[in-house]
């Protein structure tokens, strides 16, 4: 089990261009505190199950903690997660659950407010895509999940005496063009909020490679169907591990003081990658060779079956046109202050307590109206979100990732 594990992360690394794992030497460094602290409190990780959720929740369970408690909207992911727990390590003394709760529903202020005693709360919970803004209707929901939901979950912490809470940003909330990332942006704005009465951390951080609904989760499912594998080859992005996440936001739940983003360095460690490249490295793992296409028609009208084509997989490299597509990737603007020094492999973002009281609540009531009305289209939306964020770079292209292959 133990080797397969070590082959399985190195193909892994090699797929997304490096040979080591980002953060091991911030992780062993700090080895005994964390496995101290974890040992010694109690946690609650909202979106458990997602792929950002399980990598937290295993590095959580492995250093024994006193309680751990795992909320989670998806059933079918939550089983696979105390599954993948039991084969892979066990049980524990703790007390370990988990809930298929909607954080948004009743239900979920009912568990709380039964129990509630959580030295730590980690909300992973996101609409993440950026697809998510193709319709007024998931946009809307992307803004009751990244934005309202994580607000109602920190007052709830709040009430109860927790220690501390940590929320998953993400790196497309500096200088923002989609939607997606500007809700994630105006999300850091509430939570600064919040900080004044209870000790905050979030992170920013690169595409989580193979995670569920990513493209690079979809070349499995392309050869699980035999489909050709379609990519972009024009925009680079930096990918780091389901463990290199999961240790990132436990690193800034436990160690980052009031108000720190955490975000991986840029360094020769952390390599930008097209998806392209990142096909033809994957493709031949599983010994095969990309049959370039022209066209989505070519793609999909492909002939296994040919002999001339043994050996071989039908690949789309196209540019990409869509809405919310940033050619680039960046963690923090100019305009905020860094410490690059703490850590070898973590950058934190120090924030003062900077907010306007105002704008946020003019912000509420105006979405509450647009919610309330029962009939809303995306232009005012993405005006609200202008007012919100003044330099926001959104661009509508008109076309968006579910009208392509």
């Amino acid at each position: 089990m133990f080797i397969f594990v070590i082959y399985y992360f190195s193909i892994m690394l090699h797929l997304i261009g490096r040979s080591e794992q980002l953060f091991t030497i911030d992780v062993q460094s700090h080895k005994t505190e964390l496995k101290d602290i974890v040992s010694n409190s109690t946690f609650l990780v909202l979106g458990g199950a997602g792929s950002i959720g399980q990598a937290v929740v295993k590095e959580i369970f492995k250093r024994n903690p006193k309680k751990l408690h795992v909320v989670d909207i998806s059933e079918n992911n939550m089983v696979e997660l105390v599954r993948d727990i039991r084969s892979s390590f066990g049980y524990i003394k703790g007390d370990f659950q988990t809930f298929t709760l909607d954080i948004g529903a009743k239900e979920y202020d009912a568990f709380f407010e039964a129990d509630g005693q959580y030295d730590y709360v980690l909300n992973l919970s996101a609409l993440k895509h950026v697809r998510s803004e193709k319709d007024p209707y998931t946009l809307m929901r992307m803004i009751q999940v990244n934005i309202f939901n994580t607000e109602k979950t920190i007052q709830q912490a709040k009430q109860k005496g927790s220690k501390k809470y940590f929320c998953v940003s993400t790196d497309k909330a500096a200088n923002p063009v989609n939607m997606m990332g500007a809700s994630k942006r105006i999300m850091e704005m509430f939570v600064h909020r919040e900080s004044k009465d209870i000790e905050v951390s979030m992170a920013r951080f690169a595409n989580v490679a193979f995670s569920d609904g990513s493209l690079l989760h979809g070349f499995n499912k392309r050869l699980e169907k035999k489909q050709a594998i379609v990519a972009p080859n024009d925009i680079k992005r930096y990918f780091v591990t389901a463990q290199e996440s999961g240790e990132l936001c436990l690193m800034s739940c436990l160690f980052g003081e009031n108000r720190d983003i955490f975000f991986p360095k840029l360094s020769e460690d952390l390599h930008l990658i097209t998806f392209s490249e990142i096909a033809e490295k994957y493709l031949k793992e599983k010994g095969l060779t990309p049959h370039i296409c022209q066209s989505e028609e070519e793609a999909r009208s492909y002939d296994f079956n040919l002999e001339e084509n043994k050996g071989k997989w039908p690949c789309l490299f196209t540019k990409s046109d869509t809405t919310g597509e940033k050619d680039f990737e960046e963690f923090f603007t100019n305009h905020e202050t860094l410490d690059m020094h703490r850590f070898e492999n973590f950058g934190i973002i120090k924030n003062q307590l900077d907010y306007n009281d105002e704008q946020l609540e003019a912000f509420r009531t105006r979405v509450l109206e647009i919610q309330n009305s029962n009939h809303w289209d995306k232009s005012e939306i993405v005006k609200l979100f202008h007012e919100m964020i003044p330099n926001f770079g959104h661009k509508e292209t008109g076309k968006y990732l579910d009208g392509k292959m």
